[in-house]
């Protein structure tokens, strides 16, 4: 349901706005940020039961096809801080502790059995769940596990359940999985499909290795898509060396840790931090001091503040549309030979990292959306008109919220139509051409070799 706001009467019966103003509006500054409750969300920790879109459509309306794009769940650390004691977070599976779900005991039992299904090359000798008392670097922890447990039983719910997409005697053929080769997005893959599908049978289970975080496959040589990525990383160092209370955070922080400036910031001390933040373990110290939230919020702020330059300047935006175009372009011809009638894979599930989900959001147009969380997940759903079975309308979704119109390809369709979805031939049309127009070209080798004027 869109709701269109009105001018609400007043209980006197008075329009608000007839009423003369004695003070002008003053231009006001946005809400400020607020990095904790941003970091809160990016944590995502498991409490209560998400509220979600997906799945919606007038009663006439059939879905024929699912292709979901997920981030991996919470996982340990990439970097370390110099010279502090790791976060003492354990990788071990205990359904006992929290936080928990009521599948993870029969989940690892499960995983422990899988020696028939198929996996691609480097994917077979993957762990299939976390399993050390330490966590090791970039290892999913129990919350990530849980957090796609979760989101398996919340699509069941609405696409098995509800919408019948899979029946009790689904094929191999009726799915495509692909994950990148890392043990935590392989687990969340799993994790995913094990409370999604109406029965787990490791037979049926063919996971396919994408070597590429941008899954760009046999279409990678994109000159241009590096260029655009190059300047965007000179916007971020360019506002990193402006901010000086970053720079005080980060002096005072190596004086704590006993390192040069230098080398802390090297470190990345926001995706450690937030492994400490995320799992409620207090911030490192050492006999000089302690890092406190002070400096994790100054870090993180302007984290927050890159993100919405980044936005503003257009740069990663162009990278962006370059680097997503051989997955979206996958996605579409899939989603028309669907509406064709074709037997195509109805569910699809890519596995992968937030450098996968943030270009697609941004090359989409969808700017209001919050930087990737631990287990993102965006979804475009297909649906067939039943009252006119040759009209398909794609549906997008982002952690549950509908954001089709948002998209730059949907924007003005939905100003002139009473449906509650876009027509397929948008996306199509957004994917085959108008990616490339801001490039003033007509395909994607051409925007990947054709230098800026």
């Amino acid at each position: 349901v869109h709701l269109i706001p009105v001018n609400p009467i007043r209980e006197d019966g008075l329009n608000p706005k007839s009423r003369k103003r004695i003070m002008p509006d003053l231009l006001t500054e946005p809400p400020a940020i607020d990095p904790v409750y941003e970091a809160h969300i990016y944590c995502n920790i498991p409490t209560i039961a998400e509220r979600s879109m997906e799945g919606h459509a007038p009663h006439y309306f059939k879905l024929v096809s699912v292709q979901v794009l997920i981030r991996h769940g919470d996982r340990y650390p990439l970097y370390a801080i110099p010279k502090t004691k790791r976060p003492d977070i354990d990788c071990m599976l205990l359904p006992s502790r929290k936080p928990s779900h009521p599948q993870l005991e029969a989940f690892i039992k499960h995983m422990s059995k899988g020696s028939a299904t198929q996996m691609d090359g480097s994917l077979s000798s993957l762990p299939r769940y976390p399993s050390h008392s330490l966590c090791e670097m970039g290892e999913l922890t129990q919350t990530g596990v849980v957090q796609h447990l979760r989101n398996g039983q919340l699509l069941r719910e609405i696409y098995i359940n509800k919408h019948k997409l899979l029946l009790s005697d689904w094929t191999a053929k009726q799915l495509y999985l692909e994950t990148t080769g890392k043990s935590r997005t392989l687990q969340s893959a799993l994790a995913l499909l094990y409370t999604f599908l109406p029965d787990f049978d490791w037979k049926k289970i063919n996971m396919r290795h994408q070597w590429s975080t941008i899954f760009c496959s046999g279409s990678c040589d994109c000159p241009m898509r590096n260029h655009y990525l190059e300047e965007e990383q000179r916007r971020q160092y360019s506002l990193r060396v402006k901010n000086s209370d970053l720079e005080k955070i980060y002096v005072d922080m190596a004086k704590i840790v006993g390192i040069p400036t230098r080398q802390l910031r090297a470190s990345n001390p926001i995706d450690s931090l937030l492994c400490y933040f995320c799992h409620n373990v207090s911030f490192p110290c050492t006999k000089t001091g302690c890092i406190g939230m002070e400096h994790f919020k100054v870090i993180k702020k302007h984290q927050l503040e890159d993100e919405r330059e980044r936005q503003e300047k257009k740069l990663y935006f162009l990278y962006a549309l370059l680097a997503t175009h051989p997955l979206l372009n996958q996605t579409v011809n899939r989603l028309q030979r669907i509406a064709e009638g074709k037997k195509e894979e109805i569910f699809v599930l890519y596995s992968a990292h937030d450098v996968t989900l943030s270009p697609v959001l941004s090359a989409l147009g969808i700017t209001e959306a919050r930087f990737p969380r631990f287990a993102a997940r965006l979804i475009f759903e297909l649906w067939q008109d039943g009252k006119r079975p040759k009209e398909h309308f794609i549906r997008i979704l982002y952690n549950g919220a509908d954001v089709t119109f948002q998209t730059s390809f949907c924007k003005d369709y939905y100003k002139r139509s009473s449906k509650p979805m876009c027509p397929l031939e948008k996306f199509v049309n957004f994917v085959k051409r108008d990616m490339f127009l801001v490039f003033n070209s007509t395909s994607y080798y051409d925007a990947c070799h054709r230098r800026p004027l």
